[in-house]
């Protein structure tokens, strides 16, 4: 059965289908094949809807909503400034810069591709002048996006928070380490690069132009400490963390900052329900397809098979960065964490791996595999953006998909990488 799924799912996928096409249509096979017809259907509708009823997946759209509305505004562009002035005239500093307002900007959106254009669409033009080559600029911005999938707040935490039954709050923090993590990787690259190509560095900023730079940006620094200190201190969860975000970035941009006016409001609305409709509709059927697999005990058949089950806990954390990190090449990283999950998790609970650490990692992965050819997310924002080829898009991601790899194997020998705040934000 398993096969028949596959092989059907795979096949509509090449022929063009959207990822929702092929996941239901591979879930209504099994479910035919299991139940032999279609007479018990309304339990596989329940199962679907029963995806989408988890009052944690609200944080979704607010924080679609809260990103929206920043990318639209000035916040980017102050967080990108305050780091320039800071680092702009070091070696590589131009860089770095883009590296850490990556990290900035994920800190108060979350989302990969809001940063994307939010980080990358300024500073491209200013590092291609500055004599970084075109094929190091894209593929610094698109993997540095991928921070903003590990540091809070992270949809893509969210999602597999709902999925496994994990703390979101407890990945949020665990996520802020190996995001630190990557970030000083990535600026360790820039400096080198910016020493062998012999890369000009930028005009020192004065104190009182830093001065200026952090007053205009303190407003937008408030995100993540909202949400960080909100969560940490107990004053309010993650939802209402992201109903808060949205409120302070309505705020910030429509009445502080003055960068939106109302007419703005329909044009952002619809484009967060959008984009909402379609990660709804995927975590949807995707808790359909899990439940389908779960039911007719394929992931127990598919871990036997390759004997993940006696692999023990480092194996079982190799099998599941392996695994997710291939299938992100090719499939949207949602659909990967909905559909994946279900199928280590009994190898995960044999082995007694912390889910928060089996999170982190996915997360990791999933940000990875975005970045990495031939399908990932980021890869295709970015030719839309920046209007550049396929080809040229991607000549500059293997020393940053090598990092992201290298990360994950620290994470892997060393938790506490991820572990550490976690314990103590939560411990007893």
């Amino acid at each position: 059965m398993a096969t028949i799924m596959m092989a059907v799912m795979i096949g509509l996928l090449l022929l063009g289908f959207p990822m929702m096409v092929p996941l239901i249509t591979g879930a209504v096979i099994g479910f035919v094949m299991t139940f032999d017809g279609f007479g018990q259907m309304q339990t596989f509708v329940q199962q679907m809807m029963g995806g989408i009823r988890p009052a944690s997946l609200i944080a979704v759209p607010m924080f679609i909503l809260a990103a929206d509305i920043m990318t639209r505004g000035q916040s980017a562009d102050r967080l990108i400034n305050m780091v320039m002035a800071f680092i702009g005239h070091v070696k590589g500093g131009l860089a770095i810069s883009t590296a850490a307002s990556c990290t900035l900007f994920g800190a108060v959106s979350g989302s990969t591709q809001a940063t994307v254009v939010a980080v990358g669409s300024p500073l491209r033009p200013k590092m291609l002048k500055a004599g970084y080559s075109d094929a190091f600029t894209l593929a610094l911005i698109i993997n540095s996006s991928d921070i903003a999938f590990l540091i809070p707040p992270s949809i893509g935490m969210i999602i597999y928070g709902v999925i496994s039954e994990t703390s979101i709050a407890e990945l949020f923090i665990a996520g802020i380490g190996p995001g630190i993590l990557i970030l000083f990787m990535f600026s360790i690259y820039c400096l080198i690069y910016a020493y062998k190509n012999n890369v000009p560095v930028e005009e020192k900023s004065t104190w009182k132009q830093r001065a200026v730079s952090v007053r205009d940006a303190l407003w937008p620094l408030f995100f993540p400490v909202i949400i960080v200190g909100g969560i940490y201190g107990g004053i309010f969860s993650p939802t209402e963390a992201a109903a808060v975000c949205v409120l302070y970035a309505f705020l910030l941009e429509f009445v502080v900052f003055r960068s939106l006016k109302l007419s703005h409001i329909w044009t952002i609305s619809k484009s967060t329900g959008l984009i909402t409709a379609v990660v709804f509709i995927l975590v949807a059927v995707g808790n359909g397809f899990s439940w389908i697999i779960s039911f007719a005990q394929i992931p127990q058949t598919i871990l036997e098979s390759v004997g993940v089950n006696e692999a023990g806990p480092v194996g079982v954390l190799i099998a599941i960065c392996v695994s997710f990190f291939i299938a992100c090449m090719f499939v949207d990283p949602i659909v990967v964490i909905l559909v994946l999950t279900p199928i280590f998790a009994p190898a995960v609970q044999a082995t007694g791996l912390d889910p928060v650490l089996v999170g982190v990692l996915i997360t990791l992965q999933v940000a990875i595999g975005s970045a990495t050819p031939p399908f990932g997310c980021d890869i295709f924002t970015a030719i839309a953006i920046f209007k550049r080829p396929y080809m040229d898009v991607i000549r500059g991601t293997p020393p940053f998909i090598v990092m992201l790899v290298g990360a994950a194997a620290l994470i892997i020998a060393f938790p506490d990488i991820a572990l550490f705040l976690r314990d103590i934000a939560f411990r007893d």
